[in-house]
């Protein structure tokens, strides 16, 4: 029977031994043949399921990068952008890429 590593801390459920395990295992052990073609990660999966994978969630990243900085308002500006929910950031950026376009054009 192998030896498992487990994490610190570990203790077995009584009520089940490694023969039981065993027993209601369907997974037979793999071959050398099938070990040699294993792949990690998203290399080793359907095409569609490795392309899931692979995708991040959120947003696509913008052509140019957007610059942190650190910005003093009045407090009432702020709770204001807030007040309207999440993604009040991405509104208080567009009313200044707005007034900015102005601010050039004029």
């Amino acid at each position: 029977m192998p030896s498992h590593d487990h994490a610190p801390g570990y203790v077995p459920n009584p009520l089940y031994s490694q023969d039981d395990w065993d027993e209601v295992s369907d997974t037979p052990p793999l071959t050398g043949e099938e070990l040699a073609r294993a792949r990690p990660g998203p290399d080793g999966m359907p095409d569609e399921m490795a392309a899931a994978f692979r995708s991040r969630a959120g947003r696509p990243r913008l052509e140019t990068r957007r610059v942190p900085v650190s910005l003093r308002i009045d407090p009432e500006i702020l709770e204001t952008f807030k007040a309207t929910g999440p993604g009040w950031q991405t509104r208080m950026h567009e009313v200044l890429a707005e007034a900015a376009r102005r601010l050039k054009a004029a």
